[in-house]
């Protein structure tokens, strides 16, 4: 399942602070609700409990009222927790206190970027056995490259802040690896994979055992449901946008590794 940017009623971006923020494009909950099963999927946790600021400065024709408990129910249904928003028109910030949300137009959110100075990834791991050695797709990784050695395993996560990820274990169900640049996995890749993370479209994900819950390469998504097609399920893929016209959407072509 795949989304392209000029179709969503919301976008998420991270923050320097560990924040989220949700970017509206409509407050209605029956289309935000729309757009998140068509991004998500309906992974009912994909957020996992981070915190979030709702952001109002994308909608072109402020709502004469917010129907704030429906909002906050529909976000917390995918385990994001609202804490604040920001450029919210004054008339509407009443409601906004009143649902238990801060006013936060005049704290710094800087958000991430791949020009922010490089620093390591939270890639600590339990230790286990090292995967058999296994052929490598034919890509280059980029500068500030995190290598991961062990198994990542259910509920760890991985950020690869500028640069490319490469899993020499490859991943579990449950876990999630970001990158701004692309994902290279020497081993099953399962859980969730989100590439160009600061909207690097030329990114891409590469796996030689390809499994996955869930890929995004620059925000577009890709969920597998309904399982992942024989094609490529268990073997070597990579993942990459194609354009047409205005839309991007997710490609997955098998790769020869004999």
């Amino acid at each position: 399942m795949t989304t392209s940017a000029p179709n969503r009623s919301i976008e998420f971006r991270n923050t320097t602070l560990g924040a989220t923020i949700a970017l509206l494009r409509e407050t209605e909950p029956v289309g935000l609700a729309d757009s998140l099963h068509k991004m998500l999927g309906g992974m009912p946790d994909f957020f996992n409990g981070e915190a979030a600021i709702l952001d109002f400065s994308a909608i072109s024709a402020p709502p004469a009222r917010i129907d704030w408990a429906g909002l906050l129910s529909l976000l917390r249904r995918y385990q994001l927790q609202p804490i604040g928003v920001r450029n919210l028109p004054s008339e509407l910030s009443a409601g906004a206190r009143q649902a238990g949300l801060a006013l936060l137009d005049n704290l710094e959110l800087r958000e991430r970027s791949a020009g922010d100075t490089p620093k390591p990834a939270p890639a600590a791991v339990a230790p286990a056995p090292k995967a058999e050695p296994v052929v490598p797709p034919t890509a280059t990784p980029q500068a500030n490259t995190v290598f991961v050695e062990r198994p990542l395993r259910s509920g760890q996560q991985v950020y690869a802040r500028g640069g490319d990820v490469v899993l020499l274990a490859g991943m579990s169900n449950g876990a999630e690896v970001i990158a701004d640049g692309s994902i290279h996995c020497f081993g099953p890749l399962r859980g969730r994979a989100l590439a160009g993370a600061q909207g690097n479209a030329a990114a891409r994900i590469l796996a030689t055992n390809f499994g996955p819950d869930l890929v995004s390469i620059a925000g577009v998504y890709r969920t597998f449901e309904k399982g992942i097609p024989e094609a490529y399920a268990g073997r070597g893929a990579m993942v990459r946008l194609s354009a047409a016209g205005t839309a991007q959407n997710i490609e997955i072509d098998p790769l020869q590794l004999d």
